[in-house]
């Protein structure tokens, strides 16, 4: 048997290549010593119905990913299709991305963004480093849902998502 060998694919392909996967769009939110922290990602997925099982993708070194492995406890908030501001605000790195927004907290005590399409609160299971990201297991514990549309990503656009069979709106005048 001989040995194959592999060319990687460069990461600026790999980034254009991967943008044709339609996502949604969430944001992360935890506390750690009485501090809040969020980020928006789309690299997340349902791992297991029984448990209750979803990863979450983060850069390395993202004040989150540390923030949410030391207090062992995260929130998956999906947002809705009206929530693009909110994407925005949690997507720029070194802010105060609560500032200014009025904190809410669901009963596990964790901060959650207000009006999204869903909570899911997770315990941190396992973490693993993998390429230039850590991705964290999280146990769901609990979630609360609300009626609306997501917010898409595409091909690094913000998107709509209409499922199929659904009318699309017209606005035309």
């Amino acid at each position: 048997m001989t040995a194959m060998t592999s060319q990687l694919v460069d990461p600026a392909t790999m980034r254009q290549t991967m943008g044709r996967f339609a996502t949604g769009v969430a944001v992360i939110t935890t506390e750690s010593d009485g501090i809040p922290h969020g980020m928006t990602m789309n690299s997340l997925t349902s791992v297991s119905l029984d448990p209750p099982l979803l990863l979450v993708c983060f850069n390395h070194g993202a004040r989150s990913a540390t923030a949410a492995t030391e207090s062992g406890r995260f929130v998956v908030n999906l947002l809705s299709q009206r929530q693009q501001p909110i994407a925005m605000r949690f997507a720029r790195r070194g802010e105060d991305h609560f500032g200014g927004l009025g904190l809410e907290y669901g009963d596990h005590g964790v901060p959650v963004v207000p009006n999204a399409l869903a909570h899911l609160d997770c315990e941190v299971g396992q973490v693993v480093e993998a390429g230039d990201h850590t991705v964290v297991f999280g146990r769901v514990t609990d979630v609360c849902t609300r009626d609306g549309d997501p917010l898409g990503f595409y091909q690094g656009r913000f998107s709509d998502i209409t499922p199929h069979g659904a009318e699309p709106e017209h606005w035309f005048f």
